[in-house]
């Protein structure tokens, strides 16, 4: 198989994961599987984000600590006066809007008689200024809506002492119920509901932000009471209809963001000529109950605990006074058009799949986490601006990309890694294989340009001692010989192509390249010659008895290029070099014969090998060249060369 033929898998290998995995990521983003991991990013963000802006549309005045601190001996139940004088001071001011978010349990004025006791006209009319500034149609009272004894929802409105007293009194109701998410937290709310019994109002910041807008909530009431089944708007703006996603509330930061006055600077003398009070003008206000020991907190985008934030809760008002803000400011978190977030979730899995292709695994890795990195920041950019960009879904892909591209490595590349070895560990050393290996740059097999030397060696008189041998013996001896012959061809990196007869050939640069390629062939050849000259020793006690001539070799190089490939049939292949550096090599290792040199070795080999010793030189024209070359005897080389 050709590199180009291999290239071509890998790539439609490739095509098959992409589609797969961007896929997979759209299929899950779908069926909603990525929504608890998309909610983590998004209650991240608000983290990170702390104070967004400062609130400029709502004020809370809060009955909190201080201020019951202050009357110890009233019970909340008597503080109707003292809310009057609030909502009147309010009013005068020119707040926009007032909502009380309290729910009413008893009127004082009822609940005396129903004792059935002589009461003065003081007592009986103990929540006159109150219901008077119920009147004037400026207050919101807050309702809800829950479960009757018949399991149905239904709205329930204020006690009728305070209910009865509003001038429209289902358009100046504001239901007080949260929607939460799956797992509890409030992200979104809810403009309108209606109950099962047909009956419908507004939500309490909902209202208060139509008020705020000079919009006529009556008038609107009545589309939803035409249309029961209609729920939701979106925005203050009631023409833009979404019945199956809520708004997202934009959180202006977490809890204690928004400006609070205490309720015990409106009863104090004077109260409308202080600053803080006569800033209310224009604003939405929300009365509530906020004491120390509060119980109506919720859990909100801040409530995440994730190291080092402590996640807190948010008070009921504080939600409602958020929701206000969204509407009266139109700063919704709104996620970018769909086409657009796939059309980035392609983009970004094109960008990792490439990387993935050309990097190494663990480079790979590295910029994974990189590209994760970077999605997850793009998202928050994009959130400190109110667009919602997926973080969770762009991080699968990357993930799912790079396990993909990591099993085609390991799978494909082991068994190419399988099969190079299989090739060449017959022919080069174990540490050789593995630097090609390591590489990861596998020859071309059909065939490959390399700058080589070339060695050819064969054995002096070899006819005159098969001569003399049985064929057994020769075998014998070929084997020994040839296997120390090896060694130091194996020892400097070189590749034992192949045995010609009693010849060895070997290559130097090629499969692994060696800038240093003629050095190691012409310290090889030096070796072998003392390994030769050991083995005569081992012939002469083997063989003594026979008369056999000295054993002697002779080694011819060349440097130059060649071919380097699998050569022959389909049926028999075999890993070698051709070319005219290897037809030059064997006709100078000829050449050792007709001249009487161990070692013959042509200029381009000395030129690039420093510190070569060399004895005699000639200039020979040898078979098959129409040029002569310069031949050198090699007689060693200068160790610090």
């Amino acid at each position: 198989m050709t590199k180009n033929v291999r290239r071509k898998d890998t790539l439609l290998l490739v095509a098959l994961l992409l589609l797969l995995v961007y896929g997979a990521v759209v299929g899950l983003t779908w069926a909603g599987w990525l929504e608890r991991p998309e909610e983590i990013y998004y209650d991240l963000w608000h983290q990170w984000a702390g104070v967004r802006y400062q609130p400029q549309q709502v004020v809370i005045v809060a009955l909190d600590e201080k201020t019951l601190q202050e009357h110890p001996k009233e019970p909340l139940i008597c503080w109707t006066p003292y809310f009057a004088r609030v909502l009147e001071i309010l009013r005068r001011v020119g707040a926009k809007s007032i909502g009380m978010d309290y729910l009413f349990q008893v009127s004082i004025s009822s609940w005396l008689e129903t004792l059935d006791l002589p009461l003065n006209p003081r007592l009986r009319n103990y929540d006159g200024s109150f219901k008077e500034q119920l009147a004037s149609g400026r207050v919101v009272l807050a309702g809800n809506l829950a479960t009757d004894a018949h399991d149905k929802s239904k709205i329930i409105p204020p006690i009728p002492a305070y209910f009865s007293t509003l001038p429209r009194p289902e358009s100046d109701l504001g239901l007080i119920n949260f929607y939460n998410d799956d797992d509890g937290t409030i992200r979104r709310f809810v403009p309108a509901l209606a109950d099962d019994y047909g009956q419908a109002a507004f939500t309490f910041g909902k209202l208060l932000a139509l008020r705020a807008a000079n919009r006529d909530p009556a008038a609107l009431l009545q589309r939803l009471r035409r249309d029961p089944a209609l729920q939701a708007w979106s925005g203050v703006d009631p023409e833009g209809i979404n019945n199956s996603t809520f708004p997202l509330i934009g959180f202006a930061g977490p809890p204690g963001t928004f400006p609070r006055l205490s309720m015990g600077r409106f009863l104090m003398p004077g109260a409308e000529k202080d600053p803080a009070i006569m800033a209310l003008k224009n604003k939405a206000v929300i009365m509530a109950y906020e004491p120390a020991a509060l119980q109506d907190s919720h859990p909100t985008p801040y409530s995440l605990s994730l190291w080092p934030w402590e996640g807190s809760d948010m008070s009921g008002p504080e939600i409602h006074a958020n929701i206000i803000e969204t509407l009266l400011t139109g700063k919704f978190p709104r996620p970018l058009p769909r086409w657009l977030t796939w059309l980035y979730l392609l983009c970004l899995l094109l960008a990792a799949s490439a990387l993935f292709y050309w990097l190494s695994p663990w480079r790979g890795l590295a910029a994974g986490l990189a590209l994760c990195a970077l999605a997850a920041g793009g998202a928050y950019l994009l959130f400190t601006q109110y667009w919602l960009l997926p973080a969770a879904n762009a991080q699968l892909a990357v993930i799912l990309s790079y396990m993909g591209f990591l099993g085609i490595k390991l799978t494909g590349e082991e068994r190419e890694r399988a099969r190079i070895r299989k090739i060449f560990s017959r022919y080069v050393a174990d540490e050789v294989v593995e630097k090609l290996l390591a590489s990861g740059q596998f020859p071309d097999l059909g065939g490959e340009a390399f700058q080589v030397t070339v060695l050819f060696s064969d054995i002096r008189n070899f006819t005159t001692i098969s001569e003399k041998l049985g064929p057994r013996q020769v075998v014998e001896m070929l084997n020994t010989y040839l296997s120390q012959a090896c060694e130091p061809i194996l020892a400097q990196g070189g590749t034992v192509d192949k045995f010609i007869g009693d010849a060895v050939m070997a290559v130097f640069g090629a499969p692994v390249p060696y800038p240093d390629h003629a050095r190691r062939a012409l310290k090889a050849a030096l070796d072998l010659t003392q390994k030769a000259q050991k083995f005569r020793g081992w012939m002469q006690q083997r063989f003594g008895d026979l008369d056999l001539p000295g054993f002697a070799i002779g080694v011819g190089l060349h440097s130059g290029e060649a071919i380097v490939g699998n050569i022959g049939s389909p049926k028999r292949l075999e890993f070698t070099a051709i070319g005219d550096t290897v037809n030059a090599s064997s006709r100078l290792e000829s050449l050792t014969k007709e001249l009487g040199w161990t070692i013959v070795a042509s200029h381009s080999t000395i030129a690039a090998a420093p510190g070569v010793i060399t004895g005699r030189e000639e200039t020979r024209t040898v078979k098959g060249r129409q040029e002569p070359l310069k031949v050198y005897e090699v007689l060693g080389l200068q160790e610090d060369a």
